[in-house]
C-alpha cells in the first residue's frame, strides 16, 4: 500500500472563500478519482507531550491518502482533478510537507543493525 501524506500549515492571510474553494476541490477529488482507496483528513491534536515543544513548524492539517500501488498514486497525481486541487493547494499554505510511503503491516520492514 502506498501513502500519500500531506502536512500542511494554512497561510494566516486565507481568506474564506480560497478555503472553501480549497475543501470543494479536495472533495471533488475524493469523488472523483477512482484511484483512491482511503482517505482521512484532519487537525492536529496537542495534549501537552515534550515531543510537541520539539517541533519546528506548527502543521495545523494532515491528509493522508492510500493507495493500491504505486500506478494508482501516479495516476491520482496526474488526473485533473488533482490539478485542480494542486493549484489551490499550492496557494493555500503556509508551510507544507508531502511524503509517499509504501507501508507494511510488519515490523520486518524496519532496518535492522
Amino acid at each position: 500500500m502506498i501513502a500519500h501524506i500531506v502536512l500542511f500549515k494554512p497561510r494566516a492571510d486565507l481568506r474564506a472563500a480560497d478555503r472553501d474553494a480549497l475543501i470543494t476541490s479536495f472533495e471533488r477529488a475524493l469523488r472523483d478519482i477512482p484511484f483512491i482507496t482511503r482517505a482521512r483528513v484532519g487537525r492536529r491534536v496537542t495534549h501537552g507531550r515534550p515531543y510537541e515543544s520539539l517541533m519546528r513548524v506548527d502543521y495545523q492539517y494532515a491528509a493522508v491518502l492510500e493507495f493500491e500501488d504505486l500506478g494508482a498514486l501516479k495516476a491520482y497525481l496526474e488526473h485533473p482533478a488533482h490539478a485542480e486541487l494542486a493549484t489551490r493547494f499550492f496557494s493555500a499554505f503556509e508551510e507544507a510537507l508531502m511524503y509517499d510511503f509504501a507501508l507494511t503491516e510488519e515490523a520486518a520492514a524496519l532496518p535492522r543493525g
